[in-house]
């Protein structure tokens, strides 16, 4: 009997159309053979549909007649299923009801790739692809994130965190960034991916723009010096915290001081069809020599396994050119297209790849179901409040 995956793509995010374009690349990926494919798209309200075309990303010009032939469902547990179920239940005719054995999460950002929907999964108690809740909120809170690893020794450049209520008095945040760092410095959202909001500031004008840009997309940004002699280097690491193995280094080519969202997505759409993050200009494997290529995948699979990762991460490392020295820069827990293309270098086709990644959400369900979660005792039956007012439980 196969395995019945819900592929689900989009959701709440400024990431929503990357999401698509991942989770369409993968759905055309997957191994037929062994799995039944559910596509499931998420709208930008998380309204979830299924239907004919909802695996088609040529449906995706018109949204609002792709919903119309389309089937609304929600996500339930029914006993020991967890099933999509018509929203609302129809009158008359035949109800949607598919049942799903796994939840294959392909989506990016704030909202749906920061544990906020894998708890909603956890809840249900489907098995779900990727990190789980912790490891994703880790890997979405940039600052967070540099703690925890700056804590287990791997590199991180120093950062600091401003708030809406910093942003009150701009001039105020601008010489606490200008004292602690100088120029130039980057500043971001401190949850998002996809290099949205990110912006290098080498003066005051620009570092006041940059901080109205980042505070658009989250009410937290992080600033940090900014390397001027910068090489980026990306590598995948897949597996979990106990056991996991690197994919080869790229290094991404872009037009700015920083990779940016047209660099990713828009200057490589014209005849790149449904590509992705595998349509940007990039060099596989990186120029790099034999030692540092394993300084970086070393450090990817020491940072995956630390943040408690699962499933296919991508890590971007900084490489200062002046110094030689090696930063962690940040994880994609969801990756965009999954990072396969780092994948076929070292003998893994995609189709195997999500595969793999399937096997290892099954292996986290066992691990789990090894534990105890419940602790029996007859508290409630001794218990007393002591009258409305309530007591006190010690």
């Amino acid at each position: 009997m196969k395995t019945r995956v819900a592929m689900i793509f989009g959701g709440k995010s400024v990431e929503h159309e990357v999401s698509v374009i991942t989770g369409i690349q993968a759905i055309m990926s997957m191994n037929t053979d062994k799995y039944d494919v559910i596509p499931v798209y998420m709208t930008k309200k998380n309204e979830m549909y299924v239907g004919e075309d909802i695996g088609k990303i040529e449906s995706y010009r018109d949204i609002d007649g792709l919903l119309k032939r389309s089937h609304r469902v929600i996500m339930i547990n029914n006993g020991e299923n967890v099933e999509l179920i018509s929203f609302p239940p129809k009158k008359f005719g035949k109800n949607t009801e598919i049942a799903i054995d796994v939840a294959f999460p392909l989506v990016h950002g704030t909202n749906v790739e920061d544990g906020a929907f894998q708890g909603f999964l956890k809840t249900l108690g489907i098995p779900f692809v990727g990190c789980d809740v912790t490891a994703s909120a880790i890997g979405m809170d940039k600052y967070i994130m540099k703690a925890v690893l700056k804590e287990n020794d791997v590199p991180v450049l120093d950062a600091k965190v401003f708030r809406l209520s910093d942003y009150e008095d701009v001039d105020g945040l601008v010489g606490k960034i200008e004292n602690s760092f100088g120029y130039p410095v980057i500043v971001k959202p401190l949850n998002l991916g996809s290099s949205v909001g990110i912006n290098v500031a080498k003066s005051r004008v620009e570092l006041v723009g940059a901080i109205d840009d980042a505070f658009r997309y989250a009410t937290k940004i992080i600033v940090e010096h900014a390397i001027t002699n910068l090489r980026e280097i990306n590598c995948s690491v897949l597996g979990d915290e106990n056991e996991a193995i690197a994919s080869e280094c790229e290094e991404p080519m872009h037009t700015e001081d920083i990779l940016s969202y047209e660099d990713k997505y828009v200057s490589n759409a014209k005849g790149s069809g449904q590509k992705g993050m595998a349509s940007v200009a990039r060099k596989i494997p990186a120029d790099l020599t034999p030692q540092k290529r394993e300084e970086v995948r070393e450090l990817a699979v020491k940072a995956f396994k630390m943040l408690g990762c699962n499933g296919v991460s991508r890590i971007d490392f900084m490489i200062d050119e002046d110094n030689g020295k090696l930063y962690f820069n940040e994880i994609n827990t969801i990756p965009g297209s999954l990072a396969f293309y780092l994948w076929e270098p070292v003998g893994i086709p995609y189709k195997e790849l999500l595969d793999r990644m399937i096997g290892l959400a099954l292996k986290r369900v066992r691990t789990e179901e090894s534990i105890t979660f419940t602790f029996d005792t007859n508290i409630l039956n001794s218990a007393s409040f002591g009258g409305q007012k309530g007591g006190k439980l010690q």
